[in-house]
C-alpha cells in the first residue's frame, strides 16, 4: 500500500498537475500581496481580466494599478527567472553527475556580474535603461566563450576540467569585482553595485518580461528536448557513446543552452544563489532521476521558489524590503549544508 500510494505521489501526472497549481496560487498571492494588499479573489479576477477571460473584477482603478503595472511584472520576472535558473541546474548537476553543481560554477553568474559592474562603475546606465542587463548577459556569454575555448583546446577536456576551470574563473572575475568595488567613487555607486550583486527583482517592468521571456522559454523547451542525452550520461561516456550519441556536442548544445538562460536570468535580476542548486535536488527526491521529468519539474519547482521568497522579501520585514537574493540565501543555505551532511554520511557509509 505505501509503496503504491508513493508511486502515485512521484508520477509525471501528480508531479506536474501539483508544481502547476503552487504556481499559479503563488503567482495570484504575490500579485495581490504587498503595502496595498488587494483581495485574493479581486487579484485573480484582474488577472483573468488580463488573459482575455470574461471577468468583472470589480477593482478599483488603484487597484487594477498595482497589480497590473507595478507587481504583477516583478512576479511574471521573478517566475521565468527562477524557472531559468532550476532547469539550468538540473542540466547541470545531470552534466556533471553531481547534486551539488549550479549554474555559476562555469562562470555564467560571475561574468555577468562582472559585466554589470563595469557598466556601473563606469556610469554606462545613464546612457539607457537596457545598457545594466546588456551588460550583463554579454558579460555572461564572454565568461562562457572563453570557459569552452581553453576547455575544447584542453589536453583533459573532462568534465572535472570543466568545472575546474570554471571556478578558477569565479575567482578571477570576484576579484576583479572586489578592486571596482573597492574602488567606488561615491557612495551611490558603490551602493548600487552591492544591490546588484545581492540580487533582486525590484522596478521591474513589463520590458524586462519580454526581455527575458522567449530566450528562456524557447531554452526550456529545448533542453526538456535533451533529457534523454542527460539520462545516459548519467550512466557514463562510454555506455552514452555506445548508445550513439555525440558525447562532446551534446555537452557543448546544453551548456550553451543552460548558460543562455542563466545569462538572461541573472541580466534582470542580479546574483541569485541556492534556486539552480537546491531546487533540482529536492525535486529529485521527490521524482527520481529521469530527466524528462526533472528538467520540467525544475523549471516550475523554480518559479514557485522564487515567487514565495520574492513575496517573502516583501513582506516579512514591512516596510522595509529584504532582497529576495538574501532570502534565498537564508533558505538555501541550511538546505544545501543539510545536503552536504547527507552525501557525506553516505560516502562514509
Amino acid at each position: 500500500m505505501f509503496k503504491r500510494r508513493h508511486l502515485m505521489f512521484s508520477s509525471p501526472f501528480f508531479v506536474f498537475g501539483l508544481l502547476s497549481v503552487l504556481l499559479l496560487a503563488s503567482i495570484v498571492l504575490a500579485a495581490g500581496f504587498g503595502p496595498v494588499s488587494v483581495p485574493f479573489q479581486q487579484t485573480l479576477a484582474l488577472l483573468l481580466e488580463k488573459l482575455a477571460f470574461p471577468v468583472d473584477s470589480l477593482a478599483g482603478e488603484r487597484e487594477r494599478l498595482v497589480v497590473e503595472q507595478v507587481r504583477l511584472p516583478r512576479v511574471l520576472a521573478g517566475a521565468l527567472v527562477g524557472a531559468a535558473l532550476g532547469i539550468s541546474g538540473a542540466s547541470m548537476q545531470g552534466l556533471f553527475r553531481n547534486p551539488l553543481v549550479e549554474p555559476g560554477y562555469v562562470g555564467v553568474s560571475s561574468g555577468a556580474a562582472a559585466g554589470a559592474v563595469c557598466a556601473l562603475y563606469f556610469g554606462l546606465t545613464h546612457l539607457g535603461v537596457w545598457l545594466l542587463p546588456a551588460a550583463a548577459f554579454t558579460g555572461a556569454l564572454l565568461a562562457v566563450g572563453v570557459i569552452l575555448a581553453v576547455w575544447r583546446w584542453s589536453s583533459r577536456s573532462t568534465v572535472t576540467t570543466l568545472l575546474l576551470l570554471g571556478i578558477g574563473l569565479n575567482a578571477l572575475l570576484s576579484a576583479v569585482i572586489n578592486i571596482l568595488i573597492a574602488s567606488s567613487r561615491n557612495e551611490q555607486e558603490l551602493r548600487s553595485i552591492i544591490f546588484w550583486l545581492q540580487g533582486g527583482l525590484e522596478a521591474r517592468t513589463w520590458g524586462h518580461v519580454q526581455l527575458i521571456a522567449v530566450p528562456i522559454l524557447i531554452s526550456c523547451v529545448l533542453l526538456c528536448a535533451f533529457a534523454r542525452d542527460l539520462n545516459l550520461l548519467l550512466l557514463g561516456d562510454e555506455h552514452a557513446q555506445s548508445s550513439g550519441m555525440k558525447v562532446r556536442a551534446v555537452r557543448y548544445l546544453i551548456l550553451g543552452l543552460a548558460s543562455l538562460m542563466t545569462g538572461s536570468a541573472v541580466a534582470v535580476s542580479g546574483i541569485i544563489g541556492f534556486v539552480g542548486l537546491v531546487v533540482p535536488h529536492m525535486i529529485r527526491l521527490w521524482t527520481g532521476p529521469d530527466h524528462r521529468v526533472l528538467l520540467p519539474a525544475s523549471a516550475l519547482g523554480g518559479a514557485v521558489f522564487l515567487v514565495v521568497a520574492d513575496l517573502i522579501s516583501r513582506m516579512v520585514l514591512q516596510p522595509v524590503t529584504l532582497q529576495v537574493g538574501v532570502v534565498c540565501a537564508i533558505i538555501g543555505a541550511p538546505l544545501f549544508l543539510g545536503m552536504v551532511l547527507k552525501s557525506g554520511k553516505g560516502a562514509m557509509a
